[in-house]
């Protein structure tokens, strides 16, 4: 049976209210960070589109440091969930692969790769944020490792390769694309995009037998 709002002990209204706080900040900062960058963003201005008083913000995250590791952590991990659920899939690991692209342009839309990105950079000279974007990227290359595993005993072998290099060799290449697709590098200069959908064609005669 569900608890009514009369059968909430103080306690409780006061952990539901800051956990709905805690969610709108995130989701203005989100939304600020996208339209004005890391650089440019404020903490007053996402207090602001939040609709908070500024030491909420301190007080839930602490800086804007805090605030956009938040961001990142909790899109990194409703994403990743995504993509285990897709790897998942019945569907062969060619047309998974397949939907890795689709994601990789889905992801650029939403921000999410912005996100990343920003956070990569800064972590360049903060040694504090370059630890939480390790730790949350390599959740994406342990699940590829994961998938090579698994597909190691379809294609009888992953040769000289490791898990962790197939892994490597599989996300590695979304990632040093992602900066050159938001700086609007056009196919024509650097075919990203087809050729990492030219890969699943490799996947799919492997998985095929057509391949020579």
């Amino acid at each position: 049976m569900a608890i009514t709002a009369d059968q909430e002990t103080r306690g409780e209204r006061r952990d539901r209210a800051a956990a709905e706080t805690r969610a709108a900040i995130l989701a203005a900062a989100r939304s600020t960070l996208l339209a004005v960058g890391y650089a440019n963003l404020s903490t007053r201005a996402v207090a602001d589109a939040a609709g908070v008083p500024l030491s909420q913000i301190h007080y839930h995250f602490g800086s804007k440091q805090q605030l956009i590791l938040a961001v990142l952590e909790a899109e990194n991990q409703r994403l990743l969930g995504r993509q285990r659920a897709m790897y998942a899939g019945p569907e062969p690991l060619w047309r998974q692969w397949e939907r890795a692209c689709d994601f990789l342009d889905e992801d650029l839309e939403s921000g999410y790769v912005r996100v990343l990105q920003e956070m990569i950079a800064a972590g360049w000279s903060d040694p504090e944020v370059a630890a939480r974007v390790r730790e949350s990227t390599a959740g994406w290359f342990t699940l590829l490792a994961e998938v090579a595993q698994r597909e190691a005993g379809k294609l009888r072998g992953l040769g000289d390769f490791e898990p962790a290099e197939v892994a490597a060799l599989m996300g590695l290449p979304f990632i040093g694309a992602e900066p050159l697709l938001l700086l609007g590098i056009p196919e024509t200069v650097i075919p990203a995009r087809s050729a990492l959908r030219k890969v699943g064609r490799v996947l799919r005669s492997l998985e095929e037998g057509t391949a020579a």
